[in-house]
């Protein structure tokens, strides 16, 4: 079934465990995630972002994630990540996504909650949640998330989500977004200093590449929501190139592929706590 933000997040805050975020640019990949959560009994948000949509056309992607979303025996919500622009964010809601978020993170404060206060009088009107960002999280290509003086400090979420009214708040905490090229120094008790001072459910971002015991860890200091891409690539690349070197065929190799993001899938749920959460 579809659902918003709202009708998975505060269940999770509550009763400490976390929902992925899992991005999707094509329907296998669509595929893997949503046998998943309804073989785990599981809540899931599925989406796409904005620096993906050269690899997956939000109007060709978005009919399919919608569909599978509705005719699910499980909570979906739908999510546009990381909308960078008024015109894709409008367009998603027109979609009928049912949640966005909006990144204003790399922008001056002001300019940030002003236009995350815009976004969320406009989605809050079609009946989506909003996530907006305060720190910001880089590319681990670039910092590997360690440049401190972009963490979210606790003062600033809690005026931030006053000042906004977004339904999930994306905290930077030492995770980077992409591939770690050295091993992300995690912030722990900043998160627990952050949900001390918030009632919105948190949000980490940069999720793949991190620990078991990172993951667990996040989740008992405050945080509700993970999200997972990276891993999902490295999952479906590398059980393309084990089908090639078997020589299987085409359709062979995709079932293998969807096969092995599936199993990746299956294995965040569990370590999340969301299995039977549905």
């Amino acid at each position: 079934m579809l659902v918003n933000l709202n009708q998975i997040l505060k269940k999770a805050q509550k009763e400490r465990y976390a929902v992925g975020l899992f991005n999707t640019t094509d329907t296998d990949m669509l595929e893997a995630v949503i046998a998943a959560a309804e073989e785990m009994r599981s809540p899931v948000i599925i989406g796409t972002a904005e620096v993906l949509l050269p690899y997956g056309d939000l109007k060709l992607i978005a009919p399919s994630i919608l569909s599978r979303a509705k005719a699910a025996h499980v909570p979906i919500a739908v999510h546009y990540d990381h909308g960078l622009t008024f015109e894709r964010c409008l367009e998603a809601l027109q979609l009928g996504f049912s949640s966005i978020m909006y990144d204003a993170s790399a922008k001056p404060y002001a300019q940030n909650v002003a236009e995350t206060c815009e976004i969320v009088k406009i989605a809050h009107a079609f009946g989506a949640t909003v996530e907006g960002e305060i720190g910001h999280v880089g590319e681990a290509a670039d910092t590997d998330g360690q440049n401190e003086s972009l963490y979210t400090t606790p003062q600033q979420a809690r005026t931030y989500i006053e000042s906004t009214g977004i339904d999930a708040c994306a905290v930077a905490v030492g995770t980077a977004h992409g591939t770690y090229k050295i091993s992300p120094k995690l912030d722990f008790e900043r998160i627990s200093e952050i949900r001390a001072v918030t009632q919105t459910p948190l949000v980490l971002h940069g999720g793949s590449g991190l620990t078991d015991e990172d993951f667990k860890t996040c989740i008992a200091k405050g945080i509700s929501k993970i999200n997972i891409f990276t891993d999902l690539c490295t999952a479906g690349r590398a059980a393309m190139q084990s089908g090639i070197s078997d020589h299987l065929d085409y359709l062979s190799i995709r079932n293998k592929k969807v096969e092995a993001i599936k199993n990746t899938v299956l294995k965040k749920i569990e370590l999340f706590g969301s299995c039977g959460r549905a």
